[in-house]
């Protein structure tokens, strides 16, 4: 049945279509044919079949296997965790980087200083993913051997999630920090323009148990890639994330999209907004600064994407047997205090990491990952236009 589009509908599509982003035309697309919405409610993608799609699309457009590979189990692993604004929803970026030839997909990682325990990385331009495990197994290489090491690098790309590399390190029995700058997109407290980026970080450390504290966050109210899914879900955004076109805070997704100027963490400055503001530009020394990486508002507007980005990043691993004995069982009896603290609430005390647990054991109890309908369609696009396999959707298993 063939849906009729009104002569208004129609206008505002045109009009998105010439003076915004491809991603906004196409969302509204979505929206006007959402008539003809096939009921995604009770589907799923199983994890095997991300990675398939991921892998195989990277491929496409001239990315080794072995780095597909490495991109695909990473933006898989974002999406499995509920950190969906950093997993298949980047991979369209990436794809269009690489095409534009932005981004080389077989550049190598090069080793630029190394003295001891620290060292300078090159990425030459890869593939975020590729450069940031590899910086990490030489952090934790490193660390094995000092008792700590820390790795800089630079001329890289977007990494995904950070907490990512930390279980990298977390898994060999030490302590995981990383760290990266990004695209301008923060407003500093009392500014009224963008100049740092989300600057996420991370830090964790298992137990003996295998409890663990795994702290995963942008220093930002919330990272960009979260209104970008609240612009296709067509959803309002929380007070305090983002400003809008007059200076003044929004809860118009497609506003703060388009204007692109989030709050610290903290938001304004009578909330503490200049302690996030402050933690970013800590992430900006240790990434930009350190590795003569860009920095600041030297990187590349989000939406340009006309240049490469040459991002900056940091890797820290510590053995925790370089000091006193018993700390993984200090950190178990730690993690139980606060998970027994009294509640205001029905809802428990959480640790950095337990949310995650929660969706992994939720994805896993439905047999795979749930994307809403517009993130489908747009992978349906792609799928056509580099041509490979579409995604295989199932029904949910509860």
């Amino acid at each position: 049945m063939l849906t009729v589009i009104r002569k208004a509908t129609l206008s505002r599509f045109l009009e998105l279509s010439t003076n915004s982003s491809s991603l906004r035309a196409r969302i509204v697309v979505a929206r006007m044919m959402s008539s003809c919405n096939q009921d995604y409610d009770q589907k799923v993608v199983p994890k095997d079949e991300v990675i398939r799609f991921i892998k195989e699309s990277m491929c496409k457009v001239g990315t080794m296997t072995e780095d597909a590979c490495i991109v695909a189990h990473q933006l898989m692993v974002a999406d499995y965790r509920g950190h969906f604004s950093h997993g298949m929803n980047r991979l369209e970026m990436y794809i269009t980087d690489i095409e534009k030839r932005i981004t080389d997909p077989t550049a190598r990682p090069q080793i630029i200083n190394d003295f001891q325990a620290v060292a300078l990385v090159d990425g030459k331009n890869g593939l975020g993913q590729v450069i940031g495990k590899y910086c990490m197994e030489l952090a934790i290489e490193k660390a094995k051997k000092f008792g700590i090491g820390m790795v800089a690098a630079r001329g890289s790309n977007h990494y995904g999630i950070s907490g990512y590399y930390t279980m990298m390190a977390m898994e060999q029995g030490l302590i995981g920090f990383n760290c990266t700058n990004t695209s301008p997109l923060m407003v500093p407290t009392r500014s009224t323009k963008s100049a740092l980026g989300t600057n996420p970080l991370s830090f964790g450390m298992s137990t003996c148990d295998g409890d663990e504290f795994l702290l995963d966050m942008a220093t930002t109210a919330v990272a960009l890639g979260k209104i970008e899914l609240a612009v296709q879900r067509n959803e309002n955004i929380p007070e305090g994330w983002a400003l809008g076109s007059d200076g003044k805070v929004t809860c118009n997704a497609e506003e703060a999209y388009r204007v692109s100027s989030l709050l610290p963490l903290g938001g304004s400055e009578r909330n503490s907004g200049y302690k996030g503001y402050g933690l970013g530009l800590m992430v900006e020394i240790l990434c930009g600064i350190l590795s003569a990486s860009h920095f600041g508002l030297n990187i590349r507007n989000w939406k340009s994407g006309d240049t490469a980005a040459n991002l900056g990043h940091c890797f820290i691993v510590i053995n925790p047997n370089a000091f006193d004995c018993g700390s993984k069982e200090r950190l178990t009896i730690l993690l139980k205090q606060m998970r027994d603290l009294p509640s205001f609430c029905n809802e428990p005390v959480l640790i950095a990491g337990d949310p995650e647990k929660q969706h992994m054991k939720k994805i896993d109890m439905e047999g795979g990952l749930t994307y809403h309908s517009n993130q489908l369609k747009i992978l349906q696009e792609i799928s056509k236009r580099i041509g490979v396999r579409p995604l295989k959707l199932i029904s949910k298993s509860v």
